[in-house]
Parts: structure tokens; sequence; C-alpha cells
């Protein structure tokens, strides 16, 4: 009897990381939809880079603001529950923008579309910090991203190749929009049946210390209004004056200013010349590198800390920070802009996916769940994504106002065909300028984790071991 229980633990634990897994396929999915059609929603809105870069800003903007919500309902709920909500969020408003007709519904729906990404988005961080332990956390955290970057691959290669065609008179980009929601709706209804919260399984196999928190924090028999919040605002709290917390905001913000810039990317290659499926194809080659290059980082960075344990992570999250400064500049200046260069613009795509994409997996995720309790995880996810996600909204209208007004970008002056090289070297000067300098302060800012973080991750232990210990007492 206990050999099937066990087995059915394991199995039961495997279809939930499996499951959330395709939930983050479908985030990531979702979040390449738009920047791989921008070209398209230019010309149907009459649109230019700035009008495109506010939309990204609208999402992650609300994005950013809502993230604190998701460490709220998580203390009072499980979070398959949440998942399933923020996923539901996503995929109407996706449907939505595919119906639209006007700009304005646009950005309207895509500031539902970040409300719902900031539910989802730190539950399964937490969820895979509370999945795994010390020692391969930084694993669990590269699987994650490697799937979920598999998922942009798919979204972004669908969207771009089925913009350059019509289904039943509907131009394919709109189409795009629909299918993405409707393959999201099931992936929620799978999350709500058969995904396990980890605390729960913790707290049926263990009766005390850390999974005791994580039990009780589910409970939600004699939960009132007035004890959600305060245990909300203990949480925030506690979060926010972790120095190696604030540490690793800062160096976000301006670390997360490039990734957000780079939603231009496939705008730049079809204004270079490049079509539809050559495009598609140099950006999943960039994915695939940034896949492989998060998992590989989240591996590295386990082996080097088990030798270094206090200054491991934060050694190969500076390494990857810095190749962001010699390839955005080969990519963006030294190769000539032209379709020729095709194989020359691969590789060093694919190169600069596998270096510069260690941050989140090698360090942020696995530090983040080492320096508080873990009933404090999501809250910790969550307003991580709350200050980076604000600060680096104004990212993409700030690459669409340089390559406007100071390199004198013209969309009026775009072929809808050929594209435009006067274009398309204006806003790859605006893509430097908002990749290289952030970049470097972002490796900058690393440093002072070198004697902050063994410190914050003592006293995470410690206040943890305490913990355990008056309730084990309480207990007996």
């Amino acid at each position: 009897m206990y050999t099937f229980h066990r087995t059915r633990k394991v199995l039961g634990i495997s279809l939930s990381l499996i499951l959330i897994n395709l939930a983050a396929i479908m985030e990531r999915a979702d979040e390449n939809l738009l920047p791989s059609v921008y070209k398209e929603v230019s010309e149907a809105f009459n649109a230019g880079p700035s009008d495109l870069g506010y939309l990204t800003f609208i999402r992650n903007f609300v994005q950013g603001l809502s993230s604190p919500l998701a460490g709220v309902l998580v203390i009072n709920y499980d979070r398959p529950a949440v998942l399933t909500i923020g996923i539901l969020c996503w995929a109407f408003s996706t449907a939505a923008v595919g119906a639209s007709q006007h700009f304005l519904h646009v950005g309207m729906w895509r500031a539902v579309n970040g409300f719902g990404l900031a539910i989802v988005i730190p539950a399964l961080q937490s969820f895979i910090a509370d999945s795994y332990k010390d020692g391969v956390r930084g694993a669990g955290f590269g699987l994650l991203s490697l799937v979920g970057t598999m998922g942009g691959i798919g979204g972004g290669v669908l969207a771009t190749i089925m913009a350059g065609h019509q289904f039943w008179g509907v131009p394919g980009w709109r189409c795009a929009f629909i299918l993405m929601a409707t393959l999201s709706v099931l992936i929620a209804f799978l999350v709500l049946v058969f995904v396990v919260d980890p605390r729960k399984k913790a707290s049926t196999f263990h009766g005390t210390g850390e999974n005791f928190d994580r039990d009780e924090l589910v409970e939600k028999g004699n939960t009132s209004v007035s004890s959600v919040w305060l245990e909300s605002w203990m949480a925030t709290k506690a979060v926010i004056k972790v120095p190696t917390f604030q540490i690793i905001v800062l160096q976000g913000i301006v670390g997360s200013l490039p990734w957000t810039a780079m939603v231009f990317f496939t705008m730049w290659f079809e204004l270079i010349g490049f079509d539809h499926s050559s495009t598609a194809a140099l950006l999943s080659l960039f994915a695939i590198g940034c896949a492989v290059g998060s998992f590989l980082g989240g591996v590295v960075a386990d082996r080097i800390s088990q030798a270094y344990p206090h200054s491991g992570r934060v050694m190969c999250a500076q390494f990857s920070a810095f190749m962001g400064i010699p390839f955005s500049w080969f990519l963006l200046t030294a190769i000539p802009q032209s379709v020729s260069n095709y194989y020359t613009y691969a590789v060093t795509l694919v190169l600069m996916g596998l270096t510069i994409s260690w941050n989140a997996t090698a360090a942020n995720g696995p530090m983040f769940a080492e320096v508080v309790p873990a009933k404090h995880r999501t809250m910790i996810y969550a307003f991580d994504r709350a200050f980076e996600g604000s600060f680096s909204s104004f990212a993409a209208p700030l690459v669409g106002i340089l390559s406007e007004k100071m390199f004198g970008y013209d969309s009026k002056a775009i072929d809808p065909v050929m594209g435009s090289p006067r274009e398309a070297l204006a806003l790859s000067r605006g893509l430097l300028s908002m990749m290289a300098v952030p970049f470097g302060l972002c490796c900058l800012f690393y440093t002072p984790l070198y004697k902050i973080f063994k410190r914050d991750r003592e006293n995470a232990r410690l206040a943890s071991f305490k913990e355990a210990t008056s309730k084990d007492e309480e207990m007996f």
C-alpha cells in the first residue's frame, strides 16, 4: 500500500510539472504574438514604432503594477486556481486583440493581457521554487525557461508565418491570436483539474517545519478579510526589506530594458528585407539559443555554487550580462544590414542567445528562493516582476521615439514588400541605445551581492529554523 501511494505521489508531481511547463509554453507564446506581427499591425492601424512601443509599454506596465496581487492570491488560494484565473484573463484578451478594429481597443486589451500575466508568472516561479531543492533549483528554473522559450518560438513562428496569409478572408495575424487564445483556454482547464499545489503534497507527507507553513497558508476555513490583508502586508514588508531582493531588483530594472527592446527584432529584420519565413527562422534560432542558454546557465550555476555557495551564482550572472555588450554591438552595428548576410545573423543570434540568457535561471530565481521563508516566495517573485516590469516597460516606446526623433525613422517611407534599409538602420540605432548600456549597468549592479547574499541567506535559514522549532513546540 505504501509503495502504491508513493508511486502515485511521484506520478502526480510529474503530471503537475508537465502541465506547469505547458502553461509556461503558452505564456511565452502569448508574449511573442504581437511583436511577431508588428509590421502587419503597423499597416492595419497606420501605427509607427513609437505607437507599437506603447502597446508593449501598456501591457508591461499593467503587468508590473498588478504583480503583487499574485502574492496576495497565493497566500489564500491554491496556485492551480490562481494560475487558471490568470490564463483565462490572457486568453480572453488575446482573442479580443485579434478581433479589434481600432488601435485604441488593441491598447485596452493589451492592458488586460498584462493583468493576466501578472497573476501567472510569479505563481509559476514559486511553484518551481517549491518543487526543487536548493542544489538543483537552477536546473528547475532553467527547464521552465527552456520549455517556455520553445513556446515563444512556436508562438512567434506561427504568428510570423500566418501573418503572410489570409484564412477565409481574415488576415492571418488575427487568426493566430484567435488560435492561441483557444489553446490557452484548454491549458487553463487542464491546470485547474490536474495540477496539485506542492504545498499540499508536502503537508501530506510531512507534518512540521517549512511544509507545515505551506499547508497553513492554503487553509481557508477561518480566514477573514482583515487577516488576509494583514498577512499580505507582513509578507510585503518581509520581502522588500531584504537587501538581496533590493539589489536584484535594481539590476533587473536596467537588465530587463534590452529584452523589452528586442520586441522590435521582427520588424527590424523585415525592414532589412527578409521575408516572413526568413525572419521567423532567424528569431527561432535566437530563441533556441536563449532556451538552451537559460537551461545551461542554471546547470552551470548549480555546479559552481557547490564550490562557491555565496558567489558562484553572482559570477555567472555578471558573465551573462557582460556578454550582452559585444553581441549587441556586433549584431546591430558590425554586420552590414543586408539579406545577403543571413548566415552571419543566424550564427550571431544563436551565440548571443546562448550567453546572454543566464541571469534569471542562474541567479535571480534560485537566490530569491534562498533569502526568504518558503511562504514568502510567491510574494518576492511578484514584487520582482512589479518593479522590473513597470520600469522596463518604458524601453519599447523609447526605442520607437529614439528611432523616429533622433535617427530619422519614417514609417511612410516603408515598402510593404521590400522593406526599407534606411528605416532599418534608424531602428537598429535605437535598439543599440537601449541594449548595450543597460547590459553594462546590469553587470555592474550585481557586484554588491558578493557580500550581501551570504548574510541574507543565513538570516533566512535561521528564521525558518526558529519558526519551525516554535511550531513543533506548539504541536507538542
